[in-house]
């Protein structure tokens, strides 16, 4: 099997995972980038402050989403673009919880969806002081990109894992995951009840 999945990196207006302002998705089939995607989403009423931290970090404003359709407008365009992939994220938790919390808020179904987290992937593949992403995707070779825009980590992130894959030799997402020892885990349903 190729080595095919996609990337994905939220950004938020505030501390809830509710309140996604954005979102960088890549497409990465046989292991080169062949699509990528981003806009900007309006966080669900009740987490749609815009935090002074978080727009210090990112530079996304309530402004800049005013116009942006809400996440359960989008999801589906979301869902079209990552197909059945495995997504891969940096520090995959949070922005797993960022899709589950952004559904629950807005009244939607959780979709089902395999993840991988890159950070852990790192971890069993390179010897860093730091495992962030730009320490991380410097180390596969991605250096000077914007940190903490959706897009441009959501490349640093592919880029990692197509570069771990061909350290560890790895021909698809399942065997680096296996080879690296970073779980595989699981968004929504599990995967018995998501094919019921």
């Amino acid at each position: 099997m190729p080595l095919d999945f996609t990337a994905i990196d939220f950004e938020t207006a505030n501390a809830s995972p509710a309140s996604a302002c954005s979102v960088g998705l890549v497409k990465v089939r046989g292991g080169r980038v062949v699509d990528t995607a981003s806009w900007f989403i309006r966080p669900p009423v009740g987490y749609d402050d815009f935090s002074e931290w978080n727009v210090r970090i990112h530079g996304i404003m309530a402004a800049d989403v005013a116009d942006a359709l809400l996440w359960r407008e989008q999801l589906h365009d979301l869902q079209s673009f990552a197909e059945n992939d495995v997504l891969v994220a940096h520090n995959a938790g949070f922005d797993m919880g960022v899709i589950a919390a952004a559904c629950s808020a807005s009244f939607v179904p959780t979709p089902s969806y395999d993840y991988l987290c890159s950070v852990q992937v790192a971890r069993r593949t390179y010897a860093l002081e730091s495992y962030r992403l730009p320490v991380a995707a410097m180390a596969a070779g991605f250096e000077d990109f914007p940190h903490h825009d959706a897009l441009a980590d959501a490349r640093a992130c592919a880029a990692i894992i197509v570069h771990a894959a061909d350290r560890h030799g790895a021909g698809d997402i399942l065997e680096l995951a296996e080879i690296s020892g970073a779980k595989l885990k699981r968004l929504g349903a599990p995967r018995e009840a998501a094919v019921a």
